[in-house]
């Protein structure tokens, strides 16, 4: 049987791995400073890749419907806002897990300088697949 150190001393490794896992979580959904700092829960991933001909940029956003998305340009960049919904699948369910971000998100993604007319954006495998036609 382990002793009293040896059980403190664990819990005492796992308070802190949880806390160094819950930063690491806070880093990645609250980037701006936390859920006070503006009106954006969660800032989506994304991806950009570009030939002679277009950029294609990818923003990862799982379960949020087309109706809740928005693309606007502003200032040399693309705004893309929009909620996803908490999608839990009734009363009576406890929590065990919660890692998938949920609420108003928001991403600002700069473009390089040029002209370029924006495509009608698609939602493809739970991504929003935007293409920029280069001017």
């Amino acid at each position: 049987m382990p002793s009293r150190n040896d059980l403190e001393a664990w819990m005492w490794m796992e308070a802190c791995k949880a806390l160094s896992q819950a930063e690491r979580l806070q880093q990645q959904f609250f980037p701006g400073g936390g859920p006070g700092a503006g009106a954006a829960i969660w800032q989506p991933p994304m991806d950009m890749v570009e030939d002679e001909h277009e950029i294609v940029i990818v923003v990862a956003m799982p379960g949020v419907p087309a109706e809740r998305v928005q693309v606007s340009r502003e200032n040399g960049a693309l705004l893309v806002r929009g909620s996803r919904p908490l999608l839990l699948p009734g009363h009576g369910h406890r929590v065990r897990s919660l890692e998938i971000p949920h609420g108003v998100f928001e991403r600002r993604i700069a473009l390089p300088p040029g002209r370029f007319e924006l495509n009608p954006p698609t939602l493809r495998d739970g991504c929003l697949v935007l293409h920029l036609i280069k001017r």
